[in-house]
């Protein structure tokens, strides 16, 4: 039977030493826990642990799970598809959304967003790979769909999100990687002042190292922290 304080303490250190590794800032790298499937009492343990940022991809299912948690100072971030009806959940219950892959989706949210929040923190979803089983946004498109979100007063724009096509060979998964993180340095070149646009939402539990070689700040990390999906 695995053990979840056992398993953070893994994660966390190869997120350590891959900073150290490829001379990123120690701390640079904030862990997300993926908790989608796991239950409340499993989030409980993994918070006891010292984590308090949990990542969700069913809206239903983190509704149930928060009820259960309002005790705890957890952040919330919700990492799945969006369809355009459950916006307003999203919108009143989170507080960052890493898959805007519409501009429709994000208008909802700036929209639904209660006044007595602060902005909702977004990422612009990338389909890097071009996989058509993915959504996102194509390199190309990202110029003028960050001008366009950048505007949107209820949501705070600050960075991308990746999900790149799997591989095994970890010089490949750093190119791809490293082409995220390429357009973001891009997009900063012209960002407006207000914007802090310093988030890279990549990496998983196969890949975190590439992900952090290539820059990412925050990675998302699911089976390697509470075993295998029910």
């Amino acid at each position: 039977m695995y053990k979840i304080s056992d398993n953070i303490a893994k994660v966390q250190a190869r997120i350590r030493k891959a900073e150290l590794d490829y001379h990123r800032e120690p701390g640079s790298v904030q862990l997300i826990a993926v908790s989608k499937t796991k239950s409340a009492d499993e989030i409980r343990s993994a918070y006891d642990c010292g984590l308090n940022n949990f990542a969700e991809n069913y809206l239903q299912e983190a509704l149930d799970k928060m009820r259960v948690l309002q005790d705890l100072a957890i952040t919330w971030h919700f990492i799945g598809p969006i369809q355009s009806k459950k916006t307003r959940h999203v919108a009143e219950n989170f507080d960052w959304v890493h898959s805007i892959d519409r501009y429709k989706v994000a208008a909802r949210l700036s929209e639904q967003r209660p006044n007595n929040l602060p902005p909702l923190k977004i990422c612009l979803q990338v389909n890097i790979s071009n996989e058509s089983s993915k959504s996102g946004f194509s390199v190309a498109e990202l110029p003028s769909i960050f001008d366009a979100v950048a505007e949107l007063p209820q949501l705070q724009l600050r960075g991308l999100m990746a999900i790149p096509k799997k591989c095994a060979n970890l010089t490949q998964q750093r190119k791809v990687f490293a082409q995220v993180a390429s357009s973001l340095r891009e997009l900063a070149l012209t960002k407006k002042p207000k914007i802090a646009l310093n988030t890279l939402s990549m990496g998983m539990s196969n890949d975190l190292e590439a992900a952090i070689a290539a820059g990412s700040t925050m990675v998302r990390i699911g089976t390697d922290i509470f075993g295998p999906r029910s």
